[in-house]
């Protein structure tokens, strides 16, 4: 521990595996060095550094609904395992909606909340969930680890537990979908991502698509051009205090015009350039030397994951061009294979995103709610792997020798 007069608070209770589970209600009472062993660097929403800005910015705490639990593994008093976590009094910024539950809860007089969560805050992005040795993961099996996961939500007093967006490691672990008798619930959701194809230039992408896709594509970019608009992209240390308040001006004016507060203050994102400078890259929007938009992107080891974007006034397919079309461009420039563009988005799919499954899991307590809620993931399952298999025959790219060129 990085406070070693001062235990993590809490519970402390057997677990399976022989193993002794705590729950640190900080990420200052876990060492960087045995976090970041397990965490690793490929993906960014995953270390120390990120988890650290959101805590010491403020942005997850027990006054905005996010008060972090983060469940650390020991065996033989070594950490083998963390599992980042926090309990919630609320579902705000999680991406996979369960407010309808809550709401079916709160007709028939029962608590919903608290509950425990396990995933990356305000973060649709799929990557790594459950940080564990390679021993541990060994010994663990699904339904060790959802009696692990189980006892974990009764030791804090949490109604449920929701594990969000694990990557295919994590979902192997958790197993398959749980019939109807089962705690456990498995939900499926639907996302677009962009794959590079060995792609050298934006060109190279273009021309795998077929000729109607391609000229329209063309014409979205060129409208902005003629706007008058010109892009520029800053990265890591060279983000300066100027470009991050333009930045927060705009990401805040995404929330504002729906009505809502931002989750993240400026401080979390200065804290975030300073501390993970190799992994930021923010596109800015320029007309007349002015900044009118902007969207920040993180990078991993092979994937480019787009985040947040705002602009004050509207101009032709000038998110399009931010958000996609210049991300597109950075992803290629810095030689990843995926691009991660967020949640949402059908618009997506016509400009070369592919479909992707995501997935949750879901431990709820209550018996009869239990069987209700399975009922419904059970047929939203089959909504979504038809609405996925569809996605498929819409996507925009080409057959070689139906498609003369454009």
């Amino acid at each position: 521990m990085n406070h070693p007069d001062r235990q993590p608070l809490g519970l402390t209770f057997d677990g399976p595996a022989q193993s002794k589970i705590h729950i640190c209600r900080s990420i200052d009472d876990i060492n960087v060095a045995d976090w970041q062993s397990l965490a690793g660097s490929d993906y960014p929403f995953a270390r120390y550094e990120f988890f650290q800005a959101l805590e010491h910015s403020g942005c997850t705490s027990a006054a905005t609904g996010w008060q972090p639990s983060h469940l650390v593994i020991c065996q033989q008093g070594q950490i083998t395992g963390i599992i980042p976590a926090f309990l919630k009094n609320n579902s705000r910024g999680e991406y996979v909606f369960d407010f309808a539950w809550a709401e079916a809860y709160q007709r028939y007089g029962q608590p919903y909340y608290p509950k425990l969560l396990m995933a990356i805050p305000f973060t649709p992005s799929q990557g790594p969930r459950l940080l564990l040795t390679a021993k541990l993961r060994d010994i663990l099996d699904s339904v060790s680890l959802h009696k692990l996961l189980d006892a974990a939500a009764t030791a804090i007093d949490a109604h449920s537990w929701h594990l969000l967006f694990p990557n295919s490691a994590d979902q192997a672990l958790l197993g398959q979908p749980q019939t109807s008798g089962s705690s456990q619930l498995h939900r499926l959701g639907c996302q677009f991502h962009w794959h590079n194809a060995g792609y050298e230039t934006f060109d190279d992408f273009l021309a795998q698509l077929t000729s109607r896709k391609r000229k329209s594509i063309r014409k979205e970019r060129k409208q902005v051009s003629d706007q008058g608009i010109e892009f520029r992209r800053v990265s890591g240390s060279d983000i300066s205090d100027q470009v991050l308040d333009g930045f927060y001006v705009f990401y805040q004016a995404t929330y504002l015009k729906r009505g809502q507060r931002p989750y993240l203050n400026r401080d979390f994102f200065e804290r975030l350039f300073r501390q993970m400078p190799e992994h930021v890259h923010i596109v800015i929007a320029l007309k007349q030397g002015e900044m009118i938009a902007s969207a920040l992107f993180l990078s991993g080891t092979d994937t480019l994951y787009g985040r947040y974007w705002g602009c004050l006034d509207e101009y032709n397919h000038l998110h399009f061009e931010t958000c996609y079309y210049q991300g597109i461009e950075l992803a290629i420039d810095l030689g990843l294979q995926h691009f991660d563009a967020g949640a949402q988005g059908e618009h997506k799919l016509v400009r070369g995103f592919e479909p992707l499954l995501t997935h949750s899991w879901h431990g709820i307590e209550h018996p009869g709610f239990r069987d209700a809620i399975a009922n419904f993931v059970a047929e939203e399952r089959e909504g979504v792997r038809g609405y996925f298999e569809e996605s498929k025959t819409l996507l925009p790219f080409r057959q070689a020798e139906n498609d003369k060129g454009g």
